[in-house]
């Protein structure tokens, strides 16, 4: 792990005193180690020291996938770091680089960290080798603290795979940044698939919960098929109106809903599409949601200017209070 960086001159190093292989023995089969380092939704869940959280976390393990994750520590001091992967062979083995960034977005160090997965019966021996490529001046003071990290992020990604790694992470309802264009966010909600699906279909049901804390919805049109369209107003707790246009493009009942978003009369010139997908998991339904915006810095616009993140987290938390009133026998009808 990457702590706080400073710029300054790079010194490129044939070795180094901070290189370090660190091993570790998961009571885990390979497959689930490997789909724990594999996927940004789990990622965001164990990386980092004991701790600390990641609201940006973009993984995208193939050659030349980019990296970008922005540590936050328990005292609000956010981390970046940003790099590339090298090589990916499933399920045994994946490389790549990152470089710990100062404030200016200019890395201070860079490590090669080569990953590899060995089954030991229905365990994984994880081996992981981290070598230090190029440093500055001050990189010393933040590499002193890069083995302890490691080993608190092993420590947490050990909790994660004990706890049950789909249950765990998605049951979060933690939305992130993801990849270079998309806002994504899994959750497990307690109720079955049909229930689920009509919470997102349905006018009656969906201004009780649709829209972060604060918000209200109206709904002007909502023709759910294939060409159908969405028209609604949220209303922000200063008052703002905020009016969408929404086309639907896919309506699978009830497996998965694309719809996109397209700029009204006076909107802010952001489009983007939107895929939900509803898995069954016994009496319990996991919600996939997936914004994809046509460029990165437009998803980060609404990100920043809008509060896209967050809001996505609230509007699933909002959704799954209100089915639980529903379960409760309250707000059946709307």
């Amino acid at each position: 792990m990457a702590a706080n960086p400073h710029a300054n001159t790079h010194t490129a190093m044939e070795s180094s005193e901070w290189d370090l292989v660190i091993t570790r023995v998961f009571n885990a089969p390979r497959s689930l180690v490997w789909k724990a380092w594999n996927d940004p939704v789990h990622i965001e869940q164990w990386w980092g020291p004991k701790g600390f959280t990641n609201p940006r976390c973009e993984w995208n393990p193939r050659p030349k996938g980019s990296i970008r994750i922005d540590m936050r520590g328990p005292d609000g001091t956010v981390y970046p770091m940003n790099g590339v992967f090298d090589e990916i062979v499933e399920p045994a083995r994946m490389v790549f680089r990152t470089a710990a960034l100062d404030e200016n977005g200019k890395p201070m160090f860079e490590v090669l960290n080569t990953a590899e997965f060995a089954e030991q019966g229905e365990k994984t021996k994880l081996t992981l080798q981290l070598r230090v490529l190029t440093t500055t001046a001050r990189a010393p003071q933040h590499l002193k603290g890069m083995e302890m990290g490691w080993n608190q992020s092993l420590d947490r990604l050990t909790d994660f795979l004990s706890d049950g790694l789909a249950d765990n992470s998605a049951s979060s309802g933690v939305a992130m940044l993801v990849g270079d264009r998309e806002i994504a966010c899994v959750r497990i909600v307690d109720a079955n698939r049909d229930l689920v699906w009509q919470m997102f279909t349905d006018p009656a049901h969906l201004p009780h919960w649709w829209g972060p804390r604060g918000f209200t919805t109206t709904i002007q049109e909502m023709d759910v098929k294939p060409g159908g369209t969405w028209r609604l107003v949220m209303q922000g707790p200063d008052g703002r109106n905020y009016p969408n246009k929404i086309t639907y493009r896919e309506v699978v009942k009830p497996e998965r809903l694309v719809f996109e978003h397209t700029p009204g009369h006076g909107d802010e010139p952001v489009s983007h599409q939107t895929m939900i997908v509803f898995t069954a998991q016994g009496d319990k339904t996991r919600i996939d949601f997936r914004m994809t915006f046509k460029t990165t810095e437009q998803r980060d616009y609404v990100a920043k200017n809008y509060g896209a993140v967050e809001g996505l987290t609230q509007t699933l938390s909002r959704l799954a209070e209100h089915m639980e009133k529903i379960s409760e026998g309250e707000g059946e009808s709307a």
